[in-house]
């Protein structure tokens, strides 16, 4: 039975740095550190709930998870860099 890819595996709302990589993956260099702490919760959100192998809901989203998700986001843009 064939392993699946990582890319394949369903991400979740505690999947903080997973979404995060998934953002940067999208967006890449697009938005820098100040502009992706002043991106909208509500257009984080539909971001989020837009990423293929992601298994949450809208219901289940919080201002502490999408503020965690812009943290992440930013330390995998520094890393970037």
């Amino acid at each position: 039975m064939p392993f699946k890819e990582i890319d394949d595996l369903p991400i979740f709302w505690e999947d903080h740095e997973d979404i995060a990589i998934k953002l940067y993956e999208k967006f890449g260099d697009e938005f820098g550190e100040s502009q992706i702490y002043r991106i909208r919760f509500t257009d984080l959100l539909q971001w989020i709930l837009d990423i293929p192998s992601f298994e949450g809901t809208k219901e289940q989203s919080n201002e502490g998870h999408l503020e965690m998700i812009q943290a992440k986001w930013v330390y995998e843009w520094r890393d970037n860099q």
